[in-house]
């Protein structure tokens, strides 16, 4: 079992920048592959990016690669998104999740556990 719990987000100016956190509890957290989503006001919830249990190895969606960071800090059960250059259609709710196992890191419904969300808003 795995807790969720994600923090950072707010009012930022486009071309600032914002650090979420996704701080998780649960003995086993190491062994996860994290993922971050996002879902903006009317739109389906989209894959950001997502990290696995080491750090070694991560994936972004394509339209975010350069902008967007993932990262994490397994002794301090925390998982970091970093997002650069932001842009008024980055605008959503941020959503972190956990999964065992790479495969369809991409796919919400692969995700067991989620956060309840932070919400990002980047006027122009």
């Amino acid at each position: 079992q795995v807790q969720l719990v994600e923090s950072g987000g707010g009012l930022v100016q486009a071309g600032g920048s914002l650090r979420l956190s996704c701080a998780a509890s649960g003995r086993t957290f190491s062994t996860y592959v994290i993922g971050w989503f996002r879902q903006a006001p009317g739109k389906e919830r989209e894959f950001v990016a997502a990290i696995n249990w080491s750090g070694g190895a991560t994936y972004y969606a394509d339209s975010l690669k350069g902008r967007f960071t993932i990262s994490r800090d397994n002794a301090k059960n925390t998982v970091y998104l970093q997002m650069n250059s932001l842009k008024p259609e980055d605008t959503a709710v941020y959503y972190c999740a956990a999964k065992q196992g790479i495969l369809a890191y991409g796919t919400r419904s692969a995700y067991n556990y989620w956060g309840q969300g932070t919400r990002v808003t980047v006027s122009s």
